[in-house]
């Protein structure tokens, strides 16, 4: 099994007790934070660990449950973390499954992540590099959905999951939900997703596609502008989903009354309109009338024009996209590994 996922992998293999020796036995202090499927810690190889000359940090991905489906979306998350290749997508180092536990190894990004910075005024992101981060996740998503070999659907894009290096340009992570897909499919199965990024669409289908990917990527931007969370408080105590908000601003020609105040207005407008404009056909209500990925990394680099959008919101339909996906989340790799997993696990527990 282990030699089988090597010669797809091109990450190694690292020992249960090695990965507990370099994060203190997963101490509280070298707790990163805590994600839907696992705890992250952070860990220190050195030239005695024979990993590396010199020091390197990493971010260990601990899973929660060693379960059919948690071995799944392990095996998910092996599989297509090792297999990518852009400069704005986490590097896998390493992987584990022994003594019951299922873990990944990530490159360590000192600059955290990139909610941390839009949501505390201790940690101001520049507009240069807000608007930077804006492009270079367009270019990874449009990685994913159109330059691998197969389409990556992410199907959980959202700031928490958007990590900083030393040098604040963006690095999506958290392949945990992500799935293969044909290119000749529409959607994936299973919808993913985190509240407040998941597309309208999404709630009646149940079904991921690359325009709901798109979506969360639309909310994403729209944050990065207003620093703001997807969900706006209003006045009356109620809260409010931030594309409408902002949309709202917009059709009232109030658009930079959604800009984030901790900017104080130290940024370039016809950019920042842009920024915005394009956030809001990303997350447009109606699934067939955002634009493609490509086409929006794009209209932030002044390529292409953004588009016009109409000054009331947009109601959702919720409509069913066509010719979707019954079973495509695995190859033939990932279901004889998975099986193979499973049979070590259920052994396990017997011995």
């Amino acid at each position: 099994m282990d030699k089988q996922f090597e010669r797809v992998a091109g990450a190694r293999k690292i020992s249960y007790d090695e990965l507990a020796h370099v994060t203190n036995s997963f101490s509280e202090q070298n707790k990163l934070g805590r994600g839907g499927f696992g705890e992250v810690y952070k860990g220190l190889f050195n030239d005695s660990n024979g990993f590396s000359e010199g020091n390197i940090y990493v971010a260990v991905k601990r899973i929660f449950e060693v379960s059919i489906q948690g071995i799944k979306d392990y095996t998910s998350e092996l599989m297509i973390a090792s297999q990518v290749r852009h400069k704005n997508l986490i590097q896998l180092i390493g992987w584990c499954h022994e003594k019951r536990e299922l873990l990944l190894v990530f490159e360590y990004m000192p600059n955290l992540s990139l909610d941390c910075h839009l949501f505390n005024a201790e940690k101001l992101l520049t507009w240069e590099q807000r608007y930077t981060i804006g492009k270079d996740l367009a270019s990874a998503l449009n990685y994913l959905h159109e330059e691998c070999k197969q389409c990556v659907l992410h199907r959980d894009i959202k700031s928490s999951n958007v990590m900083l290096d030393a040098n604040f340009n963006p690095i999506l992570g958290d392949f945990g939900l992500a799935r293969l897909m044909h290119y000749d499919m529409r959607s994936q199965t299973l919808q993913g997703g985190t509240e407040g990024y998941i597309a309208p669409e999404c709630y009646e289908t149940g079904k991921s596609t690359k325009e709901s990917d798109v979506y969360s990527y639309g909310v994403v931007l729209l944050e990065i502008a207003c620093g703001r969370k997807p969900f706006v408080p209003t006045e009356d105590g109620n809260w409010v989903r931030l594309v409408k908000w902002v949309w709202d601003l917009y059709g009232s020609g109030k658009l930079f009354e959604a800009v984030d105040q901790k900017l104080y207005g130290d940024f370039d407008r016809e950019a920042m309109k842009r920024l915005m404009i394009v956030g809001l056909s990303c997350a447009h209500p109606h699934y067939q009338l955002r634009p493609k990925i490509g086409e929006a990394m794009n209209m932030l680099k002044f390529i292409e024009e953004p588009y016009t959008l109409p000054a009331n919101f947009p109601q959702p339909t919720h409509p069913i996209p066509s010719g979707s996906l019954t079973s495509s989340d695995s190859s033939n790799f990932s279901s004889s590994f998975e099986a193979s997993l499973i049979q070590h696990r259920s052994r396990a527990r017997l011995d």
